[in-house]
């Protein structure tokens, strides 16, 4: 089985890098003690999610210069960025809701996004140390504390499982189920319905610990880019509800993902 092109993989572990950074200045937000506020759109926010994208955006622009960033907080406060075929997607704190709640479920989530695919993904939860990372050619998992040392040559290469014929293992959204999402788990055998926040529910995905994750109501390009790049490298994938490929790059749009089925390898011929 290939790896990474070595230069793919230095590339990844600078953004391995910065993630793991800006988990260091989210728990320590978190143990100084969390105040969420309410958005325009309803959603939470905190001062960690600000503290996470004014790290990340500038190494980002260090480590890829030229390269148009569209960050969560920036793009809620109207920040206007044209974007072209390369691009990053940065979600600084998802799950919100699971960071004000104390169950650790959150993630730091960095793409790359090439002509509308996501090519490079990290996905890092700080408060359980478990770093996902994928370049083309490779997906990957270590445990990882935050701000230590990347060292990618110690990463455990990750891959989906191949979808069983009988019952299957579903991941689903802790905090945001909804009712189109629920009919189709309960349209399907199931051995098990594994509930967790964030971009957690890619990793899983990708570790081959479940066979699907479906999400059937709206979220943010910035929510998925980075798991769904997780996914596609450990050789699943994403698909739009309507079974089109799910593509990014859509101001038209607002940047929006009008929900996806993410799914593991396909099942042996």
């Amino acid at each position: 089985m290939s790896l990474p092109a070595p230069e793919d993989m230095k590339l990844l572990a600078a953004l391995a890098r910065i993630a793991l950074d800006a988990g260091g200045a989210i728990r320590r937000i978190e143990a100084a003690g969390i105040t969420a506020r309410t958005k325009a759109d309803a959603s939470l926010v905190t001062d960690a999610d600000q503290a996470a994208e004014d790290l990340i955006c500038p190494a980002l622009a260090a480590l890829l210069p030229d390269v148009p960033i569209i960050a969560e907080e920036a793009m809620s406060a109207g920040c206007d960025v044209t974007i072209g075929p390369r691009f990053l997607l940065v979600d600084p704190l998802d799950g919100t809701r699971e960071f004000v709640s104390g169950n650790g479920e959150y993630t730091v989530n960095i793409a790359l996004v090439e002509h509308g695919t996501p090519t490079f993904g990290v996905v890092y939860a700080p408060a359980k140390g478990l770093l996902y990372a994928a370049a083309p050619g490779g997906a990957f998992k270590a445990d990882r504390a935050p701000e230590a040392e990347v060292a990618s040559e110690g990463w455990t290469r990750i891959r989906c499982r191949p979808r069983p014929s009988g019952p299957l293992r579903i991941a689903a959204s802790r905090s945001h189920a909804d009712p189109q999402t629920r009919a189709l788990i309960d349209s399907l055998p199931v051995d098990a319905c594994i509930s967790a926040g964030s971009a957690l529910k890619f990793g899983l995905l990708a570790d081959g610990q479940v066979d699907l994750y479906p999400r059937l109501s709206p979220v943010m390009e910035w929510d998925s880019a980075a798991g769904h790049a997780v996914v596609a490298a450990a050789g699943g994938r994403l698909l739009r509800p309507d079974g089109q490929p799910l593509t990014y790059g859509h101001p038209e749009n607002g940047f929006k993902v009008a929900g996806f089925i993410a799914e593991g390898a396909p099942a042996p011929a």
